[in-house]
């Protein structure tokens, strides 16, 4: 491991009358069935009850399997050295400090997140499964990152009902931080159920321990721009529509939406979701495009582009990760108190939606061309049209509303970014800055 770790330290939730008529009952029926925003209420609350179901399941635990996303081993937690560990990460070092549960902290962006809310002197305690689903020596790696920062990163999952019953009785945290989830749009169609497990089933675990928990913290979560689906309206406002799912990744992340708004309303929580725009940055995900693009440059390897079907290059609105990690800072400065006491609710509770992206969409070939200029190697191109795997042709956020109430404002564009980006990964991997590698 490089020892220029610390270098990319983020800079920065009466009765009815029953029609018997067999003609009005099936003129009803047909009403139902035409109504797609009725078909995908439908297909949530199915999503619902599987996830509720999961989480009746006499054991918490993560199913071993042999595909990947599965936790690397069993964890264990509990005990006086673990507790003294949990104490020292929830120590804060500011007036009106907040404690922050930080799921899916050894994540990508949990990791930044982290870092942030340490930094500024707010307690940190993070919570991760250590899954394989990409390597898990970079997890690792990033948890030592947390470490030498004084934040804890407890072994578990969230589907672990004990385990976060355990976390919010020993500490009274104010908020959580959801970054938890099984993220990748493609992997759906290798593995569905772990999207159902980890972003549906564990979700509902988590809002469980939080309703029940005394105090009630507030919740910021992530949420995703897949929830726009085939929406081709532009730019993507949080009041467009998100009935439309493309991939199954999308889908779970609008059950939980709908999911968190049930938990608002009956319970009290409070809830700020947080969609997310193609996130890139240092200490990123291997399976995103940005990363996979470098690895195979620097090896000599071809790079597969997709374009649309017409011949329409692809584009997202790529968010550099500390501009999202302002958004998730202000969003949980930002977050009204749940008004629930041990799961009743004593008052309406605030429930939020925001857009966090660049504003700027690129294409694909735009980021392959930047990527080009910072390695100074010229990648070998291959070209074809995307496969119908749940992708989307373009993303592009109106962060119009995160502005006026977060104060979002984002401020690297992707030329910026992509240079950090590739400082820290020439560092971490062992290259040259010719491109030519160590190893």
């Amino acid at each position: 491991m490089p020892s220029s770790l610390q270098d990319s330290f983020p800079s920065t939730p009466g009765k009815v009358k029953i029609d018997r008529s067999h003609y009005n009952l099936s003129r009803q029926i047909n009403r139902w069935l035409s109504s797609s925003a009725t078909l995908v209420f439908w297909s949530l609350f199915l999503l619902a009850l599987t996830a509720s179901f999961a989480c009746l399941k006499t054991s918490f635990t993560v199913p071993q399997s042999h595909a990947r996303g599965a936790t690397t081993a069993a964890a264990s937690w509990g005990g006086p050295a673990w507790e003294k560990q949990l104490r020292r990460s929830c120590e804060t070092r500011r007036a009106n400090a907040q404690v922050v549960l930080v799921t899916g902290a050894a994540g990508f962006i949990g990791t930044h997140v982290s870092l942030a809310l340490k930094k500024r002197g707010d307690g940190v305690l993070g919570l991760d499964n250590f899954n394989d689903y990409y390597d898990p020596s970079l997890k690792r790696a990033r948890q030592s990152l947390l470490a030498r920062h004084g934040i804890f990163v407890a072994e578990g999952d969230i589907n672990d009902g004990a385990l976060l019953s355990k976390l919010l009785d020993f500490v009274p945290f104010t908020h959580v931080m959801h970054l938890a989830a099984q993220a990748g749009v493609r992997y759906a169609m290798e593995n569905p159920n772990s999207y159902v497990h980890s972003n549906v089933a564990g979700l509902v675990s988590l809002l469980e321990a939080c309703r029940k928990a005394n105090p009630q913290p507030a919740i910021v979560w992530a949420s995703s721009s897949s929830v726009y689906g085939l929406n081709s309206e532009a730019p993507f406002c949080e009041a467009d529509r998100t009935d439309r799912p493309a991939s199954l990744y999308a889908a779970t992340k609008k059950a939980g939406e709908a999911i968190t708004h049930a938990y608002n309303h009956i319970y009290g929580l409070s809830v700020t979701g947080l969609r997310f725009f193609t996130v890139y940055g240092p200490w990123g995900r291997p399976d995103m495009a940005y990363f996979a693009f470098t690895r195979n440059i620097l090896q000599g390897k071809a790079i597969t582009i997709y374009r649309a079907r017409g011949g329409a290059e692809l584009a997202r609105d790529f968010t550099y990760v500390d501009d999202v990690v302002r958004g998730c800072v202000a969003a949980l400065d930002t977050a009204q108190p749940s008004t629930g006491s041990g799961g009743r609710k004593r008052g309406s509770a605030q429930y939020r939606i925001y857009n966090l992206g660049n504003t700027t969409p690129l294409s694909v070939p735009q980021l392959v061309s930047i990527l080009e200029r910072h390695l100074r190697v010229k990648a070998t191109r291959n070209v074809v049209e995307m496969p119908g795997n749940g992708d989307v042709p373009f993303t592009h956020a109106n962060v119009t509303m995160a502005r006026l109430e977060l104060g979002y404002k984002p401020t690297t564009d992707l030329q910026a970014g992509l240079k950090k980006f590739v400082k820290w990964y020439l560092n971490y991997y062992g290259y040259e800055h010719n491109g030519k590698g160590k190893i």
